[in-house]
């Protein structure tokens, strides 16, 4: 499974590592079933969400603008802002094989998660 995150400024990795735990039991998943995390170039510099990632031993791909757009996704979302559909969607539907949503975006404090299989 694919894990698409997004966050706010300046959050910690322990506010990252506590909202990937709780999307986790949500969906009665374990982290050892996790591919990837996948984000939004406008995350790369985001250091909680960096070293949260590095902590669970996983990598994170950060995907352009045009990939994000280039996903329907069933939330509308605050980085509309940004020009975004979405960001948690669209980057796990980017890089999953089935493009199945079995966690649509849920925001956990300032951290938002969505997850595809």
């Amino acid at each position: 499974m694919y894990i698409g995150i997004g966050a706010r400024r300046g959050v910690s990795s322990e506010e990252v590592l506590d909202a990937v735990k709780q999307a986790l039991e949500e969906v009665g998943k374990d982290e050892s079933e996790i591919k990837m995390f996948a984000s939004s170039t406008l995350k790369e510099n985001e250091t909680g969400l960096i070293e949260a990632i590095d902590k669970m031993g996983f990598d994170i791909k950060f995907l352009p603008d045009d990939i994000l757009n280039g996903f329907e996704v069933p939330s509308d979302s605050q980085a509309s802002r940004f020009g975004l559909k979405g960001v948690a969607e669209p980057a796990a539907l980017a890089l999953s094989a089935n493009k199945k949503l079995i966690l649509e975006k849920k925001v956990y404090g300032r951290i938002t998660i969505a997850i595809a299989e």
